[in-house]
């Protein structure tokens, strides 16, 4: 399973680090990922979705159904 988040979409992004020379190497910023169980009232069960820390709060404030439907996601199949 890729690191992105199913309800927003949200990835890696590229950077860089920077040493105390001021050498720049690549690097990856990986978004904050949390495997979460959420209830869905309409299908009277538990769903278990890979979430950023920023979907959660949103999720608490839209709710499963309207966000899943905004992402595409059927939620039958997760």
């Amino acid at each position: 399973m890729s690191r992105k988040c199913q309800l927003t979409g949200k990835k890696a992004n590229n950077a860089y680090a920077v040493s105390h020379s001021h050498r720049r190497t690549k690097r990856l910023q990986h978004a904050n990922l949390q495997e979460k169980r959420v209830w869905w009232p309409q299908g009277k069960r538990w769903v278990k979705l890979r979430l950023s820390t920023k979907a959660i709060k949103t999720l608490q404030k839209k709710g499963l159904s309207a966000m899943a439907r905004e992402a595409g996601i059927d939620l039958n199949k997760c």
